[in-house]
């Protein structure tokens, strides 16, 4: 219980939690609800969250992700206030929610590519503002070419050097992410993300680029998705010695609760084999959606 990471999505402009269709017992909090949440998983004993926004303005730019009265910024201060020292904060930091296209960048509006250069700009300035906002740790997603370094200098130069950096290392352009796309209204608009995601035939890079994002600062490092991945995971943990994290996905959450829902298998159960699996692997902890289910099931 104390290796699990909770997920969760919170949203401007809803007057109550909403539920996400294609993500069972999933909900995009209201900052009321996203506070009572987070006080319930402290008190159940897990050890940490991870924060995603969904902003009620989009632009070309994800004006909002660093905005001091933005969703995210907004949501930290509140918990941090709700939990004190008593859960990490971890805040997603990435572009893909907060723009009206949906890419995890910058885009150039003459070729639609994203802007590896402007973009990781854009990440130092928003880990600035969760930083300033009471993030523990920021987690880049986007898997830009030196996003490491910049979020790294620009937390320093800020004078958060005790901010961490979890570093989403080996990010794969998968197709389990259709119900996080949902619950984060962030499906790109054109195009798709293999431009800057990994390739699932590709293992060996994720040696590299894990490499590279710890010479560059990153404490921690992740696998993502997981279950898919367990090799990855493995020679990341192999090779490494940071924590390895792997992010049990939407679509792999999905996948369990419908065939559950159907009594195809026995969900719980399930549910923990895959858990088991993924530290089986080498990841020493795990974000699910899974978290509080599993948690109460252990306190039980």
């Amino acid at each position: 219980m104390d290796d699990l990471v909770a997920p969760l999505f919170v949203k401007e402009g809803i007057d109550a939690p909403e539920p996400v269709a294609s993500m069972p017992g999933v909900v995009q909090h209201t900052q009321e609800s996203v506070r009572k949440e987070v006080r319930t998983l402290a008190d159940l004993g897990l050890p940490a969250v991870v924060l995603f926004g969904v902003p009620s303005r989009k632009d070309a730019t994800g004006s909002q992700a660093d905005d001091p009265n933005g969703v995210v910024q907004v949501a930290l201060r509140s918990l941090r206030d709700e939990v004190g020292d008593d859960l990490v904060l971890v805040a997603d930091n990435c572009l893909d929610e907060y723009t009206d296209h949906g890419h995890c960048g910058i885009v150039d509006p003459v070729t639609h590519e994203v802007d590896n250069d402007a973009t990781i700009e854009r990440y130092a300035e928003i880990a600035v503002a969760q930083a300033d906002a009471g993030a523990d740790i920021v987690a880049p997603s986007g898997m830009m070419d030196g996003q490491v370094g910049a979020i790294r200098a620009g937390l320093d130069a800020a004078g958060h050097t005790g901010t961490a950096i979890l570093a989403y290392s080996a990010k794969y352009a998968s197709a389990l992410y259709g119900p996080f796309r949902d619950a984060a209204e962030c499906a790109p608009s054109f195009g798709d993300r293999r431009g800057y995601q990994m390739d699932p035939a590709n293992g060996r890079e994720a040696l590299d680029e894990t490499a590279l994002d710890i010479a560059e600062g990153a404490d921690m490092v992740m696998v993502k998705p997981a279950l898919a991945y367990l090799d990855v995971i493995a020679a990341v943990r192999e090779a490494f010695d940071v924590p390895v994290a792997a992010f049990h996905v939407s679509g792999e959450y999905a996948m369990v609760k419908a065939a559950a829902q159907q009594g195809w298998l026995d969900g719980d159960a399930v549910a923990l084999e895959h858990l088991l699996a993924i530290k089986r692997a080498g990841a020493d902890f795990v974000l699910t959606y899974l978290a509080r289910e599993v948690a109460e099931r252990l306190r039980a």
